[in-house]
């Protein structure tokens, strides 16, 4: 029987984050970090493949160039799990997330959700030892 190593390529499950903490002091917005974004479509370009999504006043970009089979509808809330990219020289707000994974949630409750994501962090935090923001 072959034994499995993983290196440190290894795909890693995307960070459940709000788009409002995503700013350059938090330990979430590091050069690339797994994250898992929802917010609805602000904007989207065809010729670039870059989406804008919004949650309460706070917007990020997302790069969608890898996505297949996914349409996308201004106004509708959208789930995105990717990598964040930093490029030298660029200010925070320019940062984007490099989508491997989208689908659209429309329906879902964000004011639920946020506290779910609550909620989970303090159990984390309690018996699991997981700190966050």
């Amino acid at each position: 029987m072959a034994s499995t190593s993983f290196s440190a390529s290894t795909i890693k499950a995307g960070v459940l984050v709000m788009l409002d903490e995503l700013n350059s002091s938090s330990p979430f917005f590091a050069n690339g970090a797994s994250l898992r974004l929802t917010g609805r479509l602000q904007e989207f370009s065809v010729e670039t493949a870059i989406a804008v999504i919004v949650d309460g006043g706070a917007t990020f970009r997302i790069d969608t160039q890898n996505l297949r089979d996914i349409h996308f509808r201004i106004d509708s809330l959208y789930q995105f799990i990717g990598e964040i990219l930093i490029q030298p020289g660029l200010q925070p707000h320019q940062a984007l997330l490099q989508a491997r994974v989208g689908r659209i949630v429309d329906g879902m409750d964000m004011h639920l959700y946020r506290k779910s994501l609550q909620l989970r962090r303090k159990f984390e935090a309690k018996y699991m030892g997981i700190q966050s923001t």
